[in-house]
């Protein structure tokens, strides 16, 4: 009896074989149909080009327009790469920090890549343990020179000093360059001044204006601009990194010449740290991972990291708060009645005994009233960078498989109506009560550092100089733009946006 039954299941066997492989694939379609299924929706993509030419010159408007056909959550292809768009205001803060260690990767950019030889926090590294240790050190770093105390008893510490300089020059010099009463554009200025605060914050050190290694730094840096204005095709493209292409190059260049800078710079700290004495940030990181490196070596960064990290904090503090201050003097020029009201808040509440610091945040609101809907109705970081889902995941009921690029629409949510009232008027009174005090509620949906775990670390740092340094001009200015050039709003396309080159006449206040 048993004989026979195993001589029927082995009759049976391939036969049963043939069943379950048949049943696992039908399975395993079935699987990826619901899956597909249960996509995104979003436009048809071409062959090899994917949606790109849909969305014309000013992507952050045409993906903004697509949201109202197809959702809060919606699929595009960029060349080859599927793309998770996310709009409105609750699904990118679920997004962003409610689940944010779900979408907290970045995507496997070529571009990415070069940066800091893939070891960059910002572009690069991977989520995960080791990560989470860079961000905590990075942050500690900046908390470190934050309060690091200075020799000026008229500044809280190390940092404003810095910002408080920079501010008192750049005065100087606008009043030099209007001294002809012949209009100019102040953009230059304005980088000279954020390269000079950013390289005395990451290695101790002020150039001068006209010093050939701070003019190539800042030569270097246009370049990468123009290199990312140039769009990389080969990120969504992979064969295009093979094929010779002019903002790659030029990519490539800034990144290595960039880099073989601040490696040296680090080199040098190294070589004259004294434990104890801060000077700037990187000597604040040397001294994190020596005492990390005693306790704990997992809890420490690699020499390769620490550069790195400067690198991050240099190109972040750069380009951003560049953005910031290009385009608060544009809006103080298109709306004159605004400078009006920050002077006469200034002259009340500070007066012309000394100069604006960090602390008259506080109490300067409609300054920084004014300030936040600059970050608000510009919207220079239109996407943020992109993030990468770590896991399998659902939003709004959408798969989303593992390994997704997602773009988090800041632009939209920025201006969207049923968040913000005439979201597309520049009104700084939004963000005041009827007690003319800031309403917090608000300025924290103003989306341009992000939120949740992969937030700007520099926040506080870039919005107290913004602050100084733009309250710094309107103690002492009137900036009057020329009356031969027109301000136009449409941004120059880049790391970040800026606006267009204006040119303005600044009067001393009396």
């Amino acid at each position: 009896m048993e004989s026979a039954v195993k001589k029927t299941l082995m009759d049976m066997m391939p036969l049963l074989i043939k069943a379950s492989l048949s049943l696992l694939t039908v399975l395993l379609v079935m699987s990826m149909l619901w899956k597909k299924r249960n996509s995104p929706p979003g436009p048809w993509p071409m062959p090899i080009v994917g949606n790109f030419f849909q969305l014309g010159d000013q992507m952050h408007i045409s993906l903004t327009d697509m949201r109202h056909k197809y959702g809060d959550v919606f699929q595009i292809k960029l060349g080859l790469m599927p793309i998770v768009v996310v709009s409105g205001f609750e699904t990118v803060k679920t997004v962003l920090l409610k689940e944010g260690e779900h979408f907290a990767d970045r995507p496997n950019f070529y571009s990415f890549s070069l940066f800091s030889d893939g070891k960059s926090m910002t572009f690069s590294e991977k989520y995960g343990e080791s990560w989470k240790i860079h961000k905590k050190i990075m942050k500690n770093a900046l908390r470190t020179l934050s309060n690091e105390s200075t020799n000026l008893s008229n500044c809280s510490c190390r940092l404003e000093e810095y910002v408080c300089a920079e501010a008192s020059d750049l005065v100087q010099e606008l009043i030099d360059m209007s001294a002809e009463e012949v209009a100019f554009d102040p953009s230059s200025l304005i980088v000279i001044t954020v390269a000079n605060v950013v390289c005395a914050l990451s290695f101790g050190k002020r150039y001068d204006h006209q010093d050939k290694e701070f003019l190539t730094l800042i030569d270097l840096n246009n370049d990468l601009r123009k290199a990312f204005g140039g769009g990389l095709l080969a990120d969504f493209i992979p064969i295009l990194r093979f094929i010779p292409s002019p903002s790659l190059k030029a990519l490539k260049k800034f990144l290595q010449s960039f880099q073989s800078f601040i490696a040296q710079c680090v080199k040098d700290h190294f070589a004259s740290f004294e434990e104890n004495t801060i000077r700037d940030i990187t000597d604040a990181l040397i001294q994190l991972c020596k005492e990390r490196k005693s306790k704990d070596k997992s809890q420490q960064l690699s020499d390769e990291q620490i550069i790195a990290t400067v690198n991050d904090i240099f190109g972040a503090g750069f380009d951003t708060i560049t953005s910031a201050l290009l385009w608060a003097i544009f809006y103080l020029l298109r709306y004159p009645e605004f400078q009006d009201k920050i002077h006469k808040e200034i002259e009340e509440k500070i007066g012309c005994s000394r100069a604006p610091r960090f602390n008259d945040r506080k109490d300067l609101h409609y300054t920084e009233a004014f300030i936040n809907e600059v970050l608000r109705h510009s919207s220079f970081v239109p996407f943020g960078l992109p993030h990468c889902t770590t896991v399998d995941t659902k939003l709004n009921g959408y798969f989303i498989p593992k390994g997704t690029c997602v773009f988090t629409n800041l632009y939209q949510v920025n201006h969207d109506n049923t968040v913000w009232k005439d979201a597309d008027m520049f009104m700084p009174e939004r963000f005041l009560d009827e007690n003319g005090q800031i309403i917090k509620s608000l300025t924290e949906k103003v989306l341009i550092f992000g939120m949740g775990v992969r937030k700007c670390v520099g926040e506080d740092v870039a919005r107290n100089e913004i602050f100084v340094i733009m309250a710094t001009m309107m103690q002492r200015l009137k900036l009057v733009k020329s009356t031969k050039h027109e301000l136009d709003p449409i941004p120059v396309y880049g790391l970040t946006f800026k606006p267009k080159a204006y040119y303005l006449v600044a009067e001393i206040k009396h």
